[in-house]
């Protein structure tokens, strides 16, 4: 019998670290690999084994322990792991130290993070501002692992020969490489900057929200365009655009980034000009995956950043979403064990300046309710820029 074999590359593996720490329980640390495991399934690798260890503070010279790095490094020597993620940024000397120990390419978070947007931006705006906070920083980072811009050019790093010659080079040119991509960001911002003067007669609505929540499956059903969508981490890196009309009256939705939590600052800063879209949109729909077991963290951390971007103030409709995944009735005992839909529309309150709706994008439960909500934010600021403006009277633009 003839006998096939696969012409596909084997799947990378990935060893995960994490800490639990004074600052942080076990449970949460049990939480955050769950998500540094989707984080390495988006850029196609499989976990193999997840490493926590309790401890007051991260070790100076490897982050972990002794006892605990002999234990990584005797798995990555029996299973040849390709590769070790840590859920927590590494700082240029711990990780030399852990290459040079483990052998194998490692990651921190900051670094998996800029690598998927790295992967998923499509326009230029989006390609040079990941480009840009990827090369600031890995420069203070070069190790023999990283040498010849091996992740840059999309080859694979390999082992020994490189000597420091061949890092300064290396560094020389990243240096060089940041000044390009400063001027042609630069470029692109005041190109950016005069798109969005253009659209000053208009009422504009950005969809904001902690990644993976459904904010492109809620642009594709408010705006019934054909919206990239997917069940994985940042799958919306470039801005979206569409214009919107609810009962005559248009609008300008935004699809943006999704947030997540210790998004690495030089990818905010990179990001400024795609976020600039949250800070000129005259109204915030915040999507939150309601079903999530930490969506109160996870609202936290997109408020945060809502603030360093000072749109937090803005009106805003906070969109519960995902419904449908949580038990629609009472248990037998007939005790509502705090995860309804019921209860938790009852229990959770918002700020003045916000609203809030309870949806399912997926089976279309509330969304009517969410359509005439956003048409009345919308005509209050249609009203400000058409003072004299009919109802059902058609705007040309």
């Amino acid at each position: 019998m003839a006998q096939y074999y696969s012409t596909r590359p084997p799947k990378a593996t990935a060893a995960l670290v994490a800490l639990a720490t004074n600052h942080q329980s076990p449970e949460k640390t049990k939480e955050y690999l769950e998500e540094l495991k989707f984080l390495a399934t988006t850029i196609g690798a499989e976990t193999t084994k997840m490493f926590v260890q309790k401890v007051h503070s991260p070790d100076v010279r490897s982050f972990v322990g002794k006892g605990k790095l002999a234990e990584i490094k005797n798995f990555v020597k029996n299973r040849e792991t390709d590769m070790v993620i840590f859920d927590d940024d590494l700082s240029p000397s711990q990780l030399r130290n852990l290459e040079k120990e483990l052998d194998c390419k490692i990651y921190d978070r900051s670094l998996l993070i800029l690598d998927i947007f790295l992967k998923r931006a499509k326009t230029a705006q989006a390609r040079t501002q990941v480009e840009l906070a990827r090369y600031q920083y890995l420069l203070p980072r070069l190790t023999r692992l990283w040498t010849h811009l091996e992740r840059q050019r999309g080859g694979t790093a390999t082992r020994g020969g490189a000597g420091e010659k061949e890092i300064e080079t290396d560094r020389r040119v990243i240096r060089n490489q940041i000044t390009v991509l400063k001027k042609k960001l630069d470029k692109i911002d005041k190109q950016a900057i005069t798109q969005r003067k253009s659209r000053g007669n208009i009422a504009k609505v950005a969809l904001v929200g902690y990644t993976n929540v459904g904010k492109s499956t809620i642009m594709k059903l408010l705006t019934k365009s054909d919206v990239f969508a997917e069940d994985k981490l940042f799958a919306t890196v470039d801005s979206t655009i569409r214009k919107v009309v609810i009962n005559r009256i248009p609008f300008l939705l935004t699809d943006t980034v999704g947030f997540i939590r210790k998004l690495p600052h030089g990818l905010v800063e990179s990001f400024k000009s795609t976020l600039d879209e949250v800070r000129d949109a005259d109204i915030l729909l915040h999507v939150v995956d309601i079903s999530h077991p930490s969506f109160e963290d996870q609202i936290k951390v997109v408020n945060d950043t809502l603030k360093e971007l000072e749109s937090l103030d803005k009106p805003t409709i906070v969109v519960f979403n995902k419904i449908d995944k949580l038990p629609d009735t009472l248990p037998p005992d007939g005790r509502d064990n705090g995860t309804s839909a019921a209860h938790l529309a009852s229990v959770i309150t918002v700020p003045s300046n916000v609203k809030k709706v309870f949806i399912s994008a997926v089976t279309r439960e509330n969304v009517s309710q969410l359509r005439e909500m956003l048409f009345n934010e919308v005509k209050k600021i249609h009203m400000t820029i058409f003072p004299n403006y009919i109802p059902g009277q058609n705007i040309e633009f």
